[in-house]
């Protein structure tokens, strides 16, 4: 447990820091639109490989290099989302924006056709990409950082993300299921076709969704008063560092951060093998099969993952967001190690028993590590004096797409390490097919184990988080206080002159 001694078992959230049902649906469409993006690339760009013959390693780079451009502009995004000052608030400019351009982006993305050489193929994927995850950022970081200051109670935030985290498993309920869809000859003429259909309408639904957090959902912190700091491009870059310095500075959310990156990096490094797992192992190189598979195992992970996400956040509320965590991920880790009985070429389906484990690996993440990232917040504006959710946001995503990029690039040079061949088919060597079990299965694992050491060292429990928020809301109105009698001072003497 970790509340302190003397502290009660359950603190009961206020009425007036209960977020109502219909924000929280809004929120979670927005946390939808987050992932339906990211699923929807997973998934699309394997026609680059099987569709355009490209090399897997290049196809690695070309997810590798957006996401260099897009981490270092994360920091800028959240930098100024926290320093924007308009009558619609600080985010939801952003948000509204970033989701209409990186909608029409994501559309013109899979707009590919076959007869083009491979350096073609190479180098339009990569501008566009490169354009659309910029003007995702000026979505997603924003949205995030809206999350964080939705609630000041350290469990409702829990319930938030649960809620955000519950809307967007859809996405992945329906991301699985594209492959069997491009591979459909009765809707498609062949997989790219598919691809640039369905990025269409994905492309759709990231502007209508997009946009509703935008018109609907409230800031907590809309109306705080300009930062002061010397005007210049020289200086707001300096400011722009500094926030950069002082938030690494901060512990707990380096400790976050490094999670985040383990488990998260892991898995994506991991899945990419997964496909290829299934077709080439299981199935003997039946695409059909494999991709049907791979489409019911999705569906199942993804409902079991609904379940995993509403469970923890309830758990969470019980026994600590910390020890919660710690369960998820030890279940998780069976999960992983269950694939290794799951990947059986004479009962394929076998591989449904590890779903309900996995559900717990990003399922738990992204409902209890936003929520710790929220509370350190309080814990920074205590030592700041600053409301930074958009710089916390901005750097957390920063560094977790500097490991994107890694992965995607490592994941590429592995699948080459292992000697995997397009051109061979099913005759894919048992040195090939067995390392590439390893890689999906071992590497998950091992990063999984690093981050339970250090998610043991966290230190914000229940009991110091209300007593942060307490610190916070005192300052804050001693602040208020200090700013009336000086206004006040300020009009006397007027008068008097």
């Amino acid at each position: 447990m970790e509340q302190a001694t003397g502290q009660p078992k359950h603190h009961l959230t206020a009425r007036e820091d209960r977020i109502p049902v219909f924000q929280k649906a809004i929120y979670g469409i927005g946390s939808l639109v987050n992932q339906f993006q990211a699923a929807a690339i997973g998934s699309l760009v394997i026609v680059l490989n099987l569709g355009l013959g490209m090399n897997p390693a290049l196809v690695g780079i070309l997810g590798a290099i957006p996401r260099l451009i897009d981490a270092f502009s994360d920091p800028m995004i959240g930098y100024s989302s926290d320093n924007t000052r308009t009558r619609f608030g600080r985010r939801r400019p952003w948000i509204f924006f970033g989701a209409i351009f990186s909608g029409i982006l994501f559309a013109l993305l899979f707009r590919l056709y076959k007869g083009h050489g491979e350096s073609f193929y190479f180098w339009y994927f990569l501008v566009v990409q490169c354009l659309f995850v910029i003007s995702f950022a000026c979505y997603s970081i924003p949205w995030i950082a809206l999350g964080y200051e939705m609630t000041p109670d350290y469990h409702e935030r829990t319930r938030l993300q649960g809620f955000s985290n519950f809307f967007a498993q859809i996405a992945w309920l329906v991301a699985p299921w594209f492959f069997k869809i491009m591979n459909n000859k009765a809707m498609f003429t062949d997989i790219v076709h598919g691809a640039r259909s369905i990025a269409i309408s994905v492309g759709v639904f990231i502007v209508v969704g997009g946009i509703l957090p935008a018109i609907f959902n409230k800031e907590h912190f809309a109306n705080l008063p300009r930062p002061e700091r010397e005007k210049g491009r020289l200086n707001v870059i300096k400011d722009l560092l500094r926030n950069c310095a002082t938030s690494f500075k901060c512990l707990p959310f380096v400790k976050l951060i490094a999670v985040t990156f383990l488990i998260f990096n892991g898995f994506m490094l991991a899945s990419a093998f997964t496909l290829y797992v299934i077709v080439y192992y299981v199935f003997g190189g039946d695409w059909q099969k494999g991709g049907t598979l791979l489409g019911w195992f999705g569906t199942l992970s993804s409902v079991c993952t609904l379940i995993a996400i509403s469970l923890t956040a309830w758990v969470a509320t019980k026994i600590g967001k910390r020890t919660t965590f710690l369960i998820a991920m030890c279940l998780a880790i069976l999960g992983y190690a269950l694939k290794w009985i799951g990947y059986n070429p004479r009962y394929p389906y076998l591989l449904m028993i590890a779903a309900p484990f996995l559900a717990f690996h990003l399922g738990a993440l992204f409902t209890i590590v936003p929520s710790m990232v929220a509370d350190v917040c309080d814990l920074d504006e205590l030592q700041s004096g600053t409301r930074r959710e958009g710089m916390f946001s901005g750097i957390y995503w920063w560094i977790q797409k500097l490991g994107q990029a890694g992965a995607s690039i490592l994941s590429g040079i592995l699948l080459n390490v292992t000697g995997f061949k397009v051109a061979l088919g099913s005759a894919q060597t048992a040195k090939t097919l067995l390392q590439m079990r390893l890689c999906d299965i071992g590497i998950p694992i091992i990063t999984s184990l690093v981050a339970l050491y250090i998610i043991m060292t966290f230190e914000i429990t229940e009991s110091k988080a209300y007593d942060i928020r307490q610190q916070v809301e005192r300052r804050r109105e001693e602040r208020r206080r200090e700013e009336i009698r000086v206004g006040e001072e300020r009009r006397g003497g007027e008068r008097r002159t």
